[in-house]
């Protein structure tokens, strides 16, 4: 740039004495000027990663706005998740650039604070205006907060979920099915109230012909690589009334997360797996339990909210979908999914991307985020008196989000997570041992792995 600055001097000089050069010059000056901005327009961007899928195709919508408020182009690189973790971690792992913003797995939360991976956000929080208590409680302290519960924030709640429920509405609407299931069980066929309730309309429906199709109970997540088992039976042992640890003495589980009434929901979680999954379907989570759905195999099935748009807009050739949150049993309480959006700290580009940060925060743009399928926390949304009227899953994400649960903010839950996978996996799929010796033995394992990182 100083060199085209002396540059242009010693051509005014020129341009001074010798008129006809103006001619000459602007032929000149014009491309060098046009390719300097274009420089500087290039050099305004971000980049954004998440995981491929429905709501992260709303947000490279709904940024379209931010680009055109700010100049800003939005650069999105959209991951399957089939590798969506090792590829956002190996990046903060290797404190790589590609990234700007990053909308991360509520699990990341504890190893993006701890190990510098994601900007301390109080200050610029503070300066702006931006205040937690305008998102909703639950998705603060899982997607924001390290450590947990206190007023450290790394990340603005993004995408509020939680693993809940859709169901064959049109099926269920049958007057000849109604009739049959009354009958039987002395109740109405509709959304169950309790995981006893599930378990009966997943039965009625199990080996069914219905149009001359054989039909199944429920789709349910089975799935032993990642979480998706993990993920599954929570919502069953939260049901039940199950803590995590001595709300006392954080780090101690024994009595607690092994308790006769989680190994009870476990024990259940089997029967259902047992007596109402379709054939083969031992190894199942998000896209396998969408295909048995929208295939018609199943009732039921048990998956996050983030799909239910799609599956509502899909829904056609008779089919009707209704949507639920986690039934109660002995307690409401439903898994937390869900994700924040955090300012990588290896970004160059910190500056322009807390300006992203600070726009999205803006209740009318949470609003937008809604209305394009996305799922806002943020209380002028969740508490507007249109919002339970605005979607069919409106009422059950409302729902949700006062009785979501979660553990796994934790820097080391990939090493708590997979003995989890494993001996749940073992019990609930492959019928090894019991639900009280695989939870005795997955106690057995946290406790070196915190032992191990300092916590006891």
């Amino acid at each position: 740039m100083i060199f085209f600055l002396k540059l242009c001097n010693v051509f005014k000089v020129i341009i001074n004495k010798e008129e006809s050069m103006r001619k000459i010059l602007s032929v000149f000056l014009v491309p060098v000027f046009t390719l300097l901005f274009t420089f500087n327009a290039k050099a305004e961007s971000l980049t954004l990663g998440w995981a491929a899928w429905d709501p992260a195709n709303a947000l490279q919508e709904l940024s379209k706005e931010f680009t055109a408020e700010t100049g800003i182009e939005m650069n999105f690189e959209f991951v399957p998740w089939t590798s969506f973790a090792d590829r956002m971690l190996n990046e903060l792992n290797n404190q790589g650039k590609t990234f700007d913003l990053l909308i991360g797995d509520s699990q990341w939360i504890g190893a993006g604070a701890t190990y510098g991976h994601y900007v301390k956000l109080n200050d610029f929080f503070d300066a702006n205006g931006i205040s937690m208590d305008d998102f909703n409680p639950a998705t603060v302290y899982a997607y924001s907060t390290w450590p947990k519960g206190t007023p450290n924030y790394y990340a603005l709640p993004a995408m509020g979920d939680a693993l809940a429920w859709a169901y064959r509405k049109d099926w269920f609407d049958r007057p000849e099915l109604q009739a049959e299931f009354k009958s039987k069980h002395g109740y109405d066929l509709g959304v169950p109230k309790t995981w006893d309730e599930l378990y009966d309309m997943c039965t009625f429906f199990q080996g069914r012909e219905i149009d001359g199709v054989v039909r199944y109970g429920a789709a349910i997540n089975t799935e032993r690589g990642s979480e998706g088992i993990t993920m599954g039976v929570t919502a069953a042992m939260y049901a039940w009334g199950m803590e995590y640890e001595d709300p006392d003495n954080p780090y101690s589980m024994d009595g607690y997360f092994n308790s006769a009434a989680a190994a009870e929901a476990v024990e259940f979680y089997k029967k259902m797996y047992d007596d109402c999954a379709p054939p083969g379907h031992s190894d199942a989570y998000m896209v396998a339990n969408l295909d048995a759905y929208k295939s018609g195999q199943v009732a039921f099935q048990m998956n996050w909210y983030a799909f239910w748009p799609g599956v509502y807009k899909e829904d056609s050739d008779g089919r009707e979908s209704g949507f639920f949150a986690n039934p109660c049993q002995n307690v409401c309480a439903a898994t937390l999914g869900g994700q924040g959006i955090s300012v990588v700290s290896y970004s160059d580009k910190q500056d322009l991307a807390l300006e992203y940060m600070k726009w999205f925060a803006r209740p009318d743009i949470q609003q937008k985020w809604w209305d394009l399928g996305g799922y806002s926390c943020h209380m002028d949304v969740l508490g507007s008196p249109d919002f339970v009227d605005s979607a069919v899953y409106a009422q059950g994400f409302l729902d949700s989000m006062g009785i979501v649960k979660d553990f796994w903010q934790e820097p080391t839950f990939v090493e708590l997570m997979l003995p989890m996978q494993e001996r749940i996996h073992d019990y609930v799929v492959n019928g090894k041992g019991s639900a009280q010796e695989a939870l005795d033995k997955i106690i057995e394992d946290w406790e070196e792995v915190f032992e191990a990182d300092g916590k006891i």
